[in-house]
């Protein structure tokens, strides 16, 4: 599917500032199509001499009359009367077509950008003879009419401003209707239930915002910009309602506006309750962290008074590994969300290694930039630190020269890949077969099998230099049952 700038490209020959032009009408005109209860189609001449369609949306207030998608269809001049002279006259052009079996009301509106007709603004609605118009729909059509008016003119879709239009409420959310002066001519129900729990039991018609005792800035702010502005009007902590305010322009300046209104309590208490549920989370992070410190303090007092040089080995190991947990829940406490930056934990785990080891050896860490969840992150560092205590403990024995870990995190699609290298003395034979039994290895296959449901290898440098090497592949996205 081609975008309106593509298509616009490709059929026409309008410029690139029409184009702009058009594309800040499209954002915004869901509302117009509300208003109108029509469906709306964006039509330019195309170079062969028809008319291409760039755009089509629908009503939410009302029935649609065109099923099928229209955007990229050419369309014959000549069945499109109303169309062609709009494009022509540069008027608005009213009627019927469609014909007796499907009549439908179109309004053709000429889309003037700098004083030029760049396009047609079509809206299309079902024909319903005399029926009475009540009114609700009568003033959203004459609001529509307002909008229209605007459109020919050239001072609609507003200049680029701070507040886009489709991301305000809808039309269904509730309209107030103010003149020049401010007043209020027309309030939809919805509007009227929303000024209600704001503390407004007053009748809202012919009164200004400020007289309902609500604040009006929001009105003046779009009157005298001639940009939409939007604000909330809160009631105590409970009550809160969106205003967006849409100035009405008549030759350019203010005729009046639009207020779109929306009642957003419901949605203020589910964002207060996911900052308190963010914040609980974090304090238990951080509560996890501080109880994990405590229980390696007090390993580290047990080891001074081991005697056994291979039971102060195991405690040291396990307050590593304790360790590389709490570096886990420490970063969780820092960030926002569920998942935690992995290279935030790689970094102090490498630290670690370097401060534990006695052999001049030094640590590169190269680490694509990836945010993990915590069930994932908090295995894949214990497999790190295992894989670089490994890598230091055997590939440099007492005395061995200068040598260089590098660790390596690279995201794939729908997996990862953690490889840590050195270029040691290697590993044994041993060691490189599953059914190895070093604590380290098991805990590492445990993990990386077990948990991560990935996969390790093991054996020398893949580059063909001396030392060993260790990759570790895990799915990002575990496999359901």
């Amino acid at each position: 599917m081609f975008s309106l700038a593509e298509l616009a490209r490709v059929h026409s020959t309008i410029g690139e500032d029409d184009i702009e032009h058009l594309q800040r009408l499209v954002a915004g005109w869901a509302l117009l199509s509300d208003l109108s209860f029509s469906d709306l189609l964006l039509v330019v001449p195309e170079r062969d001499g028809g008319l291409v369609v760039l755009g089509q949306v629908r009503p939410s207030t009302s029935r649609t009359v065109n099923h099928t998608d229209l955007v990229g269809r050419t369309l014959p001049r000549v069945e499109r009367p109303l169309v062609e002279r709009a494009l022509v006259d540069g008027y608005v052009a009213t009627g019927e077509e469609g014909g007796p079996d499907e009549p439908r009301r179109v309004v053709a509106v000429p889309v003037r950008r700098a004083g030029t007709v760049v396009a047609v603004l079509v809206a299309e609605s079902p024909s319903e003879g005399g029926r009475r118009v009540g009114g609700l729909e009568k003033a959203y059509l004459g609001v529509f009419d307002r909008f229209v008016t605007m459109i020919a003119a050239g001072s609609f879709p507003y200049p680029h401003g701070d507040v886009p239009i489709d991301a305000g409420p809808r039309v269904g959310d509730g309209v107030l209707v103010l003149d020049r002066e401010g007043r209020v001519t027309y309030g939809s129900p919805n509007a009227n239930s929303a000024l209600h729990r704001l503390g407004v039991l007053a009748q809202v018609e012919g009164r200004t915002l400020a007289q309902l005792g609500l604040d009006d800035a929001v009105v003046r702010g779009a009157t005298t910009s001639a940009r939409p502005q939007a604000t909330e009007l809160t009631r105590g902590m409970n009550t809160h309602v969106e205003v967006h305010c849409l100035p009405l322009l008549d030759d350019g300046g203010p005729g009046g506006s639009l207020l779109l209104v929306r009642d957003v309590s419901a949605v203020r208490r589910l964002d207060r309750l996911l900052v308190s549920k963010d914040t609980y989370i974090r304090e238990i992070h951080h509560r996890v962290k501080n109880n994990l410190q405590t229980i390696s303090s007090l390993l580290r007092l047990q080891a001074r008074r081991v005697s056994s040089p291979e039971a102060r080995a195991a405690i040291e190991d396990s307050v590593r590994r304790i360790a590389s947990i709490a570096v886990v829940h420490e970063t969780l406490a820092l960030e926002a969300g569920d998942d935690v930056s992995f290279g935030e934990i790689a970094r102090p785990i490498v630290r670690m290694a370097e401060e534990s080891v006695t052999s001049p050896v030094l640590f590169r860490l190269d680490a694509d930039p990836v945010a993990l969840p915590a069930e994932i992150a908090t295995p894949l560092a214990l497999v790190l630190t295992e894989l670089v205590q490994n890598a230091v403990a055997h590939g440099y024995p007492a005395g061995a020269a200068k040598g260089t870990v590098e660790i390596t995190l690279r995201v794939h699609p729908e997996r990862l890949t953690l490889t840590v290298r050195d270029d040691g003395v290697g590993l044994d034979a041993s060691a490189m077969t599953p059914r190895s039994t070093g604590l380290g290895l098991s805990i590492i296959r445990a993990l990386v099998e077990g948990e991560l449901c990935g996969t390790l290898a093991l054996g020398g440098r893949t580059d063909g230099q001396p030392g060993a090497e260790a990759l570790v592949d895990v799915p990002v996205t575990r496999p359901t049952a």
